[in-house]
């Protein structure tokens, strides 16, 4: 408490009507990361506050995917901590059955974000031992609010995916047809008859791809550099949980050999489709680099049919047309970016030894979770939505233990003031 009062009297502007002290921690995000933490705490007893930029949960998963998505695992990898997916949820959820589990997962723990309230900056005061965290709140209209909350601890739960990203390619801006981000697209209908160049080709390109074969485009997708594809199941299992089990027992090195043995068994060479794999394998590669195998759903068998045309590395654009770098021009109608996403941690949290410039933790997994004066990270362990979970159990461990210390030495306190009350009313 003598600490606040230090930070009172260092702000001037302290008791202006918006700023608020939390008690419990802040969480930066309401996607399943959040989510997650928000759920683990309450488990612990400790209440939090929930930020989130949008006016909804998970706004990713409502509003910057594709309609025909969904999870490339299992859905028991993917579920979040206390509350499993419904029985009679398929093995692989759709992205409207997983927007209703995170809405139904939201209200089982009564966790209430707050819409609509994008963080501005996060910075930890030393002399008080607080975070001070700043806002903009969007009201009705285009009216918005500045507000600042003070906390003992700081959750980033952005994510991975919190930004996408927008290559710098010469003469796109003279391409002259539509051209838009993976994140915008919807569905393959509008483009119908339409010739689509493909930017990228991980999982979010080949299903790209392969949905608008599905609606008669023809797409040409880009494949500019080495890419893992694997199947989603071999023999009936899952690709991923027989990755898992193998691990157990294997080393992760003999668990790649295998699964590209089972690859080529399944796919083929995909190498002479133009999908050349990297020296380095798919686990290793996840692990080290965070770049995720493609998980094939059927793009494959499109590309050998020749209906998704593989195209090397892009030179420029221009007038409706695409050169290649190998020298191939391409007339083409519209263009999509399939060419991925990034945490934008480093434009709002002032801090820099935990985070990294590119917006991760530096320690890698599974020491990313935690760093000093109370600042945590959810959800960046390049492991999808069982990393998250890890996280959120951790994090909410940690809080937990300090939150029950803290409340048995004002416990503590709070006894020892009542018994000299006591003993000076003798007097």
């Amino acid at each position: 408490m003598e600490n606040l009062f230090r930070l009172v009297d260092q702000d001037q502007d302290f008791f202006q009507p918006k700023w608020t002290l939390v008690n419990g921690p802040i969480i930066v995000g309401a996607g399943p990361s959040g989510l997650a933490a928000a759920a683990c705490l309450k488990e612990q007893g400790v209440p939090s506050v929930v930020l989130e930029r949008a006016d909804c949960i998970a706004s990713l998963w409502q509003k910057r995917t594709y309609d025909r998505l969904k999870l490339h695992l299992p859905k028991q990898f993917c579920q979040l901590p206390k509350l499993p997916f419904p029985e009679d949820y398929p093995e692989y959820p759709t992205k409207r059955q997983f927007i209703e589990y995170l809405e139904s997962y939201a209200k089982r723990f009564d966790i209430n974000p707050k819409f609509n309230e994008c963080v501005q900056s996060a910075r930890y005061d030393e002399t008080s031992g607080f975070w001070k965290v700043k806002t903009v709140v969007t009201t009705t209209g285009s009216n918005k609010t500045e507000f600042e909350y003070i906390c003992r601890w700081l959750i980033v739960a952005t994510g991975e995916n919190a930004e996408s990203v927008m290559p710098d390619i010469e003469g796109l801006s003279e391409f002259g047809g539509e051209v838009i981000h993976a994140c915008d697209y919807k569905s393959g209908e509008k483009f119908k008859g339409k010739k689509v160049l493909v930017v990228g080709c991980g999982n979010s390109g080949m299903e790209v791809s392969l949905d608008l074969c599905n609606h008669n485009a023809s797409p040409s997708m880009v494949v500019r550099s080495s890419v893992h594809v694997l199947p989603r199941e071999i023999l009936g299992k899952s690709t991923f949980e027989l990755a898992v089990s193998m691990m157990k027992w294997l080393p992760l090195w003999l668990v790649d050999k295998l699964m590209l043995i089972l690859a080529w068994l399944v796919l083929g060479n995909t190498e002479k489709y133009g999908l050349k794999r990297p020296s380095t394998g798919p686990l290793e590669l996840k692990n080290t680099k965070g770049k995720t195998p493609v998980l094939d759903i059927g793009a494959l068998e499109k590309i050998r049919s020749g209906d998704i045309h593989v195209v090397p590395g892009i030179k420029r654009f221009s007038r409706g047309q695409v050169e290649l770098v190998n020298g191939e021009k391409l007339d083409i109608d519209s263009v999509v970016l399939a060419t991925g996403y990034r945490s934008n941690v480093p434009s709002w949290l002032q801090e820099g030894e935990f985070f990294a410039k590119n917006g991760y933790p530096k320690a890698p997994f599974p020491h990313g979770w935690k760093g000093k004066a109370g600042l945590y990270a959810a959800g960046f362990t390049r492991r999808g939505l069982s990393g998250a979970t890890s996280d959120a159990m951790r994090i909410a461990q940690d809080i937990g233990n300090a939150w029950k210390e803290e409340n048995k030495q004002l416990k503590k306190r709070t006894i020892a003031r009542h018994r000299r009350c006591i003993s000076l009313s003798q007097f």
